[in-house]
C-alpha cells in the first residue's frame, strides 16, 4: 500500500480495540482506554498514561455513539484528509465512524450508499467510515489520506502552540483535558443556567416604629 496515501499509523488505529480498562490505572476514575497515539502507534491509553508518557505527542481521543467508536472531525481532519467520509452532528459535535457498521443493504430508493459496504448516506459521500475509505483506496486507489501542503503545515502551527501552551502551566491543561475525559458522548454537552432564575434585589429595610 503506498504510505502516502494511508499513513501507516493509521490501520493500527482502525484495528484497536478501545475502552477497556488500562492495567496500570485500574483503579483510577478515568481509567478507560479511549486514547490512541500517532506518534507510538501502538496500544490504546488511558488519561494518566497520556499525562504519563504521551505529554508532547500528537493523541487523539475516541468516543462512543450506539457502540460504536467514533472520532472529532476537529482533531482527526488535522492528521488525515477525510473527504468523502460521512460525518454525523452528535450532541453539537461532528463526529465521523472509524470503521463499517453491520446493517442489511440498502434498498431502492435510497440517493447516497457507501461504495464499499453498501451502507445508506444521509449525504453526497463515497464511504460511511474510515474503514470504508481506506478499503476504496485499496482497492481503487483513487482516494486518499494524505494532507496537502497547506494542512500540513497548519498540522505543525496547531501542534507547536499546544506543546507551547502545555509548558506555560499545567492548570490550563488540566482543564483542557477536563473536558475529553470521557468515552461517550455525554461530555459533549453544555450546562446552562436556567433563565428564570431570581435575583436578590437587595437589603430589605424594615418600616420605621411611628412615634
Amino acid at each position: 500500500m503506498d504510505t502516502v496515501l494511508v499513513p501507516p499509523w493509521l490501520e493500527q488505529l482502525l484495528h484497536t480495540p478501545f475502552f477497556n480498562i488500562c492495567r496500570i490505572h485500574a483503579d483510577a476514575a478515568r481509567s478507560e482506554c479511549n486514547m490512541f497515539c500517532l506518534d507510538c502507534n501502538g496500544e490504546a491509553f488511558c488519561f494518566y498514561c497520556r499525562s504519563s508518557r504521551h505529554k508532547d505527542h500528537r493523541v487523539i481521543q475516541i468516543r462512543r455513539s450506539s457502540y460504536h467508536d467514533v472520532v472529532r472531525v476537529a482533531e482527526i481532519e488535522r492528521v488525515l484528509d477525510i473527504s468523502g467520509v460521512q460525518t454525523y452532528v452528535i450532541n453539537s459535535a461532528r463526529v465521523l465512524f472509524l470503521n463499517v457498521r453491520p446493517q442489511p443493504k440498502s434498498g431502492k430508493g435510497v440517493a447516497h450508499i457507501c461504495e464499499i459496504c453498501g451502507r445508506s448516506l444521509l449525504d453526497p459521500f463515497r464511504f460511511c467510515s474510515l474503514g470504508c475509505k481506506l478499503e476504496g483506496i485499496k482497492k481503487n486507489g483513487d482516494a486518499s489520506f494524505a494532507l496537502d501542503g497547506r494542512n500540513e503545515e497548519l498540522t505543525m502551527e496547531t501542534t507547536t502552540t499546544t506543546t507551547t501552551s502545555t509548558s506555560r502551566g499545567s492548570v490550563s491543561s488540566n482543564q483542557q483535558e477536563e473536558g475529553l475525559r470521557e468515552g461517550s458522548t455525554q461530555d459533549m454537552y453544555q450546562v446552562t443556567p436556567p433563565s428564570n432564575a431570581r435575583r436578590r434585589k437587595g437589603i430589605p429595610h424594615r418600616a420605621p416604629f411611628a412615634s
